[in-house]
């Protein structure tokens, strides 16, 4: 079998499992072990492929952790960018908020505001926004967007949270990606949460991305707003050592360091 056959069948059966072992490529491949792993050092080095202990796993982006670990990872530069952000806000606006670990903290500065109109598909802030916390009325009007429930990332998703959205104009939108790249935008992993943040930017007068540093420069799957449609990305102190940072600026986005 020549050499560019099984780098074809390797990528085939990464695609289907995203994790395989020598064995199985050995077994399907028909060829020796020898030959599997030269194989695998070859397409790891064109970054086809991670080999781990006893074959090798799919390269590419990774998919978010849980809710509940991203909410106690930086949460100082967190709690930065969403006072930073709040500080944009104006009364009597129109917000969406996606649901997200940095937009959760947001809203916890929104919730001593007042006279907003907040949208979002997000579970967790819907119910925080609304004083469900501390037992009392908000001082916003806060509406759940409907829809299907993720229960991973505790929001609302599909055709029917779409559709609500679209319903809507908003003043701004609050969007928390995986990543920000220069050169492919607001990035999210999943389709579906792409296609909710795809859709509120849609419907807003103006599009304020939340990145922490460690998503400066960093790419996802899917793209859902391209830099250059990116009005204001608030981020923190440590992102200005990234040089992805000045790319970004340079398509027209104002940043704002919290």
């Amino acid at each position: 079998m020549l050499q560019a056959e099984r780098f074809l069948r390797i990528r085939s059966l990464l695609a289907t499992f995203s994790r395989v072992s020598v064995d199985r490529i050995v077994q399907d491949l028909e060829v020796s072990r020898e030959t599997v792993r030269r194989d695998l050092l070859e397409l790891e080095g064109y970054g086809e492929l991670r080999r781990v202990h006893g074959g090798a796993v799919a390269a590419g982006p990774e998919p978010e952790p849980p809710l509940s670990v991203r909410l106690i990872a930086r949460q100082r530069e967190k709690r930065a960018i969403a006072k930073a952000t709040a500080s944009l806000l104006k009364p009597g606006q129109t917000l969406f908020l996606d649901a997200g670990s940095t937009t959760a903290i947001l809203a916890e500065e929104i919730a001593t505001l007042s006279g907003m109109t907040v949208l979002t598909n997000s579970l967790s802030i819907a119910l925080k926004l609304a004083g469900a916390d501390e037992g009392r009325a908000s001082g916003n009007a806060v509406r759940l967007l409907g829809g299907q429930i993720d229960v991973k990332s505790q929001a609302t998703h599909g055709d029917g949270t779409l559709e609500d959205i679209r319903r809507f104009c908003a003043d701004v939108a609050l969007l928390s990606p995986v990543g920000l790249h220069p050169k492919h935008g607001a990035m999210s992993f999943e389709h579906h949460e792409a296609a909710v943040a795809r859709a509120m930017a849609a419907q807003a007068r103006q599009v304020v991305i939340l990145a922490d540093h460690s998503k400066i420069g960093q790419a996802s799957r899917v793209t859902y707003r391209r830099t250059s449609e990116i009005d204001i990305i608030v981020t923190d102190a440590k992102a200005q050592e990234c040089g992805a940072l000045a790319a970004l600026r340079k398509d027209g986005a104002k940043v704002l360091i919290a």
